[in-house]
């Protein structure tokens, strides 16, 4: 291990000897030798900060740099102090004071003066005004904006741009921006305050010193030759420093992220276009032909000017020779990856996901993700949002796998008034249908949204409708969603708690891919998957003895029990239903069993379940079919086609306590029962 290497694991105790130095300082005398060393560490230390700012290319790279003012402030007042107590004590603070006292300003009094008001003018007039301006607006800027990004990850989370580790990784960026420039704004005013303590020590020093070489009997020219020079040379070792930390901190926050150090940045940016750097050379060198002006000063800057400028200027690249088609072989085109999930707009719907035109769709699409997840159990894949020119203006598809499943068409500047019962009085407007559901609506403005709502309809903006679809389209199409790393990764995450049960299924048992394959069937059927732990212990108990995907998800909607049907019951706790005709279970049945089937029962029930589950959909009920355990599977292959949201629960899956509302019966001798 180097000594660097030591130096930084021991940083925190460093930290704390010199925080610790600093208190010292404040009570304890210390030796001028221990002085000097500080003075000459605390104008090192400045000089490195200013350094280190030059060449950051981030304000992030230095995001200790509001700590680091603050214990550089405390220092030099602990300094101060210290130099203070020397001086009116002994009459000298040191050898580094003596030679800011002599070799800075000639030993002259006046002007050591003059120069000290210099320094402070400058630091508090330009730097450090500035610099306390620079950090407020900075501040209040990044604070303000901070929503604005964070949307924008969002977005991008959303539209499959960014993973999620990357959309952390720029929220935990964003947070550390506005930190950094809050902690700025509040360090800049120690700056000031440290500025203003110098000058009030100083003057302190100068009559302090005065007073005490007069008590000791010196003549008013002694007392100022003792005190004076050691009260403005301690000023200036100090004030020095200190503007070269204010200067650091206005060009920390004037850096902007992205670029590369300020050295650089200066040298690309002014030597860009050749043209002003030649005008400028051109102009300070006819100012020395003026008269009274020194010409070899003007005449020099100007032509070294004009040398840049040419310098900067050159010429454009010659234009490469056409490759030979022989010459090396074409390259093979790169296979894109499918999206998961996509959904593609029209350009009359790009509003929609524009925060800055009002769009919340991206938000609706991030709490659709959310809710599914919560109800479903399945983790949904970023939603790739884009525009698709082939698409009418008001146009959106939704696509799977990059396989379209679903289109729709909405007004952005409309409402969907959509038909809650059959008896709702008609409104005025274009008629439509909901694109979700396929009930009767219109659309209306939204001067006409009371007279809606009152007459009984569900009233939903343009960015509602879209993201209700596209939620049906992941409840109907989210087993296609879900793959064998998603099904690795839920493994996974359930390990951390399920060890014993996960490593006893996976591979012992059943593999990735058997358990991918029963969720799919879940999910196809519209089951949660939530309930992994349950699913797990079933396929374990009976996957040894079975294999087949379809019969292992039939024992796991068994062993689920009432989480079956939980997110089915309504509100007063009550599982609506719809009943299969005992005759149309005998011949599913029959047919089972390798008996001539009835082709006009198996032709007309998915019609028959299709209007029972329309009545009393329209009566507000939102129904499961019952039947027979022995004829679940089949009733559920006839409907998925037809009524894919009508979900088929056995008689034998219901717990005995569920409390059933009958809504109706599917039979096919004179149409549907409810």
């Amino acid at each position: 291990m180097t000594a660097g290497q030591r130096l930084l694991q021991r940083s925190d105790l460093a930290l704390a000897a010199c925080l610790l130095l600093v208190t010292a300082t404040l009570v304890v005398p210390l030796p001028t030798a221990l002085v000097d060393l500080l003075l000459v560490g605390n104008l090192a230390l400045s000089v490195v900060v200013l350094m280190a700012t030059a060449y950051a290319s981030d304000p992030l790279q230095l995001s200790v740099f509001p700590s680091l003012l603050l214990a550089a402030a405390l220092g030099r007042l602990g300094l101060n102090v210290a130099m203070a107590r020397l001086i009116l004590t002994q009459g000298s603070a040191g050898s580094v004071v003596a030679a800011f006292g002599g070799l800075v300003v000639g030993g002259n009094l006046v002007v050591g003066l003059v120069l000290f008001a210099i320094l402070l003018t400058v630091q508090f007039v330009v730097v450090t005004n500035g610099t306390s301006r620079m950090a407020e607006v900075a501040a209040r800027f990044a604070l303000d904006a901070m929503p604005g990004k964070q949307m924008s990850i969002d977005a991008e989370l959303n539209a499959g741009t960014l993973t999620e580790e990357a959309a952390r990784e720029r929220r935990r960026q964003v947070e550390r921006q506005s930190d950094f420039f809050g902690a700025m704004d509040g360090a800049s005013k120690f700056v000031r305050g440290d500025a203003i303590a110098g000058l009030v020590i100083t003057a302190a020093n100068l009559l302090g010193g005065f007073g005490v070489g007069m008590a000791r009997g010196m003549s008013a020219t002694e007392a100022a030759s003792a005190f004076a020079l050691q009260a403005v040379g301690a000023g200036l070792a100090l004030q020095i420093p200190s503007l070269l930390l204010s200067a650091a901190s206005g060009l920390i926050l004037t850096r902007t992220a992205g670029g590369e150090h300020l050295g650089a940045d200066l040298a690309s940016q002014l030597t860009a276009r050749w043209r002003p750097l030649v005008a400028a050379g051109a102009v300070v060198g006819l100012l020395g032909l003026f008269p009274g002006l020194p010409s070899l000063a003007f005449l020099s800057v100007g032509g070294a000017l004009v040398a840049a400028g040419l310098a900067a200027r050159t010429p454009p690249p010659a234009a490469a020779p056409p490759p030979s088609r022989t010459a090396t072989p074409e390259a093979a085109p790169a296979v894109a990856d499918v999206e998961p999930l996509s959904l593609e707009i029209g350009y009359g719907l790009v509003g929609l996901v524009q925060p800055t035109q009002g769009g919340d769709l991206l938000d609706r699409i991030v709490a659709l993700r959310r809710q599914v997840a919560a109800t479903l159990g399945l983790v949904v894949p970023p939603v790739r949002v884009r525009d698709e020119p082939s698409l009418g203006a008001r146009e959106y598809r939704i696509t799977v796998r990059g396989v379209e499943v679903a289109r729709g068409e909405v007004v952005p500047s409309g409402l969907l008034a959509v038909q809650a019962s059959p008896d709702a009085p008609e409104l005025p407007g274009m008629r439509t249908t909901d694109p979700a559901f396929g009930t009767p609506a219109v659309w209306i403005s939204e001067a006409e949204r009371p007279v809606a709502e009152a007459s009984g309809y569900t009233v939903a903006e343009p960015s509602v409708v879209v993201a209700t679809h596209l939620a049906e389209v992941v409840r109907r199409w989210g087993w296609r969603l879900l793959s064998r790393q998603d099904v690795q990764e839920m493994l996974d995450r359930l390990r951390e708690r399920q060890k014993a049960l996960v490593d006893e299924l996976v591979p012992q048992v059943l593999t990735v891919g058997d358990v991918q394959r029963v969720l799919q069937r879940l999910l196809q059927e519209g089951v949660p998957i939530r309930d992994l732990v349950t699913i797990l212990e079933t396929l374990s108990d009976v996957g040894r003895s079975v294999k087949d995907p379809d019969r292992l998800a039939e024992l796991v909607r068994r062993a689920l029990g009432r989480g079956l049907y939980q997110h089915l019951l309504d509100e007063h706790r009550r599982l609506p239903v719809l009943v299969l005709d005992p005759k149309v279970e005998s011949a599913l049945l029959e047919a089972a069993q390798g008996k001539p089937a009835d082709v006009e029962v198996l032709g007309r029930l998915p019609k028959a379940a299709q209007t029972a589950w329309e009545q009393a959909s329209g009566t507000g009920g939102n129904p499961v079919l019952l039947c027979s355990a022995s004829v679940r599977a089949a009733v559920r292959r006839l409907l998925e086609g037809t009524v894919p949201q009508l979900p088929v629960v056995a008689f034998e899956e219901l717990e005995p306590d569920v409390d059933l509302n009958k809504l109706g019966t599917v039979s096919l001798d004179a149409g549907p029962s409810v």
